[in-house]
């Protein structure tokens, strides 16, 4: 076998996608307009693709904190704050998020691929047990891998099987941790809560829970599942991202155990990374207080997300199990997401295609995320996109 020969299934499917027509991690946006607007190939283009949920990365607060910072403090940090130190605004975010969250530690991380990463690959270890929801992301697939400890699936969002995996663990059980996220990327459903922490007191595990795509969306503090449930107190670990609701770069994790701490001595991804730069830090606190201060982007969240869900089940779309701000086209054939694909983007209205074997369950998807931005122009823009393509 030759050196590259491991890479020839890859360049076959992109020979095969791009005998399509299709090309669909090259979009090139040659120009932003707004957050929810973009010129590509010569066209204006709705982007609802883009985890943009409340769009605030136009907002002025943001943009100007993100633009102060840089001029007082530079462009970056050239390096990790164990060797170059932190900077005030790091202290200060992760006394912010752990306020916004009442717990009692944070910790920030350079995204939140490498807060999964840093919290699962310091926190367990060989011998410990970690029991996933099957559809979590990839970060914490390879947080798993990274950690070396033994990590078991149960099906997606089934708190019975959940249970089942935890009563065959026996006494490992205790010191098993459970993953969930608070609202799942590809299907935009949440996670079953307070069924899952019924089963977690029962046996006396430890939960995490990655809020990625519900912090800024859920709770009516916009904290995420956990609050909307009425179970943060029963959850011991939250991570997160900046990248999604607030708008820049970063990752989180807040915790009431005092020994979140001592992963910042034993995490090679927080060790080994560089530090975020000052403009994303800033312009993240801008966003965390408008999370708190602004609950009208939600209520305008929800309501382009359910008018848009109900639209594309009126044409008679497969479509995740309940509205929410990630609203994904199932697709049985490849060739059927393609030319969906790229017949929306030819309308004008940019969105995800999603195929396997990222998907949960083989199939192809067209994923969309509404934003608070969107105008209802747009919307109804959106919807008559997906009934001139008729996927």
């Amino acid at each position: 076998m030759t050196f590259f020969a491991k890479l020839r299934p890859l360049a076959e499917a992109r020979q095969h996608l791009a005998g399509q027509g299709v090309d669909s991690i090259h979009v090139v946006m040659d120009e932003i307009l707004s957050a929810t607007e973009a010129i590509i190939e010569g066209r204006r283009t709705i982007l609802v693709g883009t985890n943009n949920y409340l769009g605030l990365t136009f907002d002025p607060a943001c943009i100007e904190a993100s633009c102060r910072a840089a001029r007082e403090e530079g462009t970056g940090t050239t390096g990790s704050r164990m060797a170059n130190g932190s900077l005030s605004g790091h202290v200060a975010l992760e006394k912010e998020l752990a306020a916004f969250y009442d717990q009692k530690e944070a910790m920030v991380f350079s995204t939140g691929f490498v807060a999964n990463l840093g919290m699962l690959s310091s926190l367990m270890g060989r011998g410990d047990v970690i029991l996933l929801d099957a559809d979590c992301h990839a970060s914490i697939y390879d947080g798993c891998r990274l950690s070396g400890a033994d990590f078991i699936r149960f099906r997606h969002n089934d708190a019975a099987h959940m249970d089942e995996r935890l009563r065959r663990l026996g006494e490992r059980a205790a010191n098993t941790l459970v993953i969930v996220e608070g609202i799942y990327s590809m299907f935009g459903d949440r996670a079953a809560l307070e069924e899952i922490v019924a089963v977690k007191q029962k046996y006396g595990a430890f939960l995490m829970v990655d809020e990625a795509h519900s912090l800024g969306v859920l709770g009516a503090h916009g904290r995420g599942c956990a609050e909307d449930a009425g179970v943060e107190d029963e959850v011991d670990f939250i991570v997160g991202t900046f990248s999604k609701s607030l708008a820049a770069i970063g990752g989180f994790c807040v915790s009431n155990h005092p020994e979140l701490e001592l992963i910042r001595y034993a995490s090679r991804p927080y060790i080994f990374t560089a530090s975020s730069s000052p403009s994303a830090i800033a312009s993240t606190r801008e966003a965390l207080k408008i999370i708190q201060h602004r609950p009208e982007l939600r209520r305008q969240l929800w309501e382009n997300a359910n008018r848009l869900y109900q639209g594309l089940k009126d044409l008679g779309y497969v479509l995740g199990p309940e509205p929410s701000p990630v609203i994904s086209l199932r697709l049985k054939e490849a060739e059927k997401a393609f030319s969906c694909w790229q017949g929306l983007l030819k309308e004008g209205v940019y969105t995800n295609l999603v195929l396997p074997p990222a998907t949960p369950d083989g199939g192809c998807l067209l994923r969309c995320s509404v934003s608070a931005a969107h105008t209802s122009e747009q919307i109804s823009r959106i919807i008559a996109a997906f009934t001139t393509v008729s996927c």
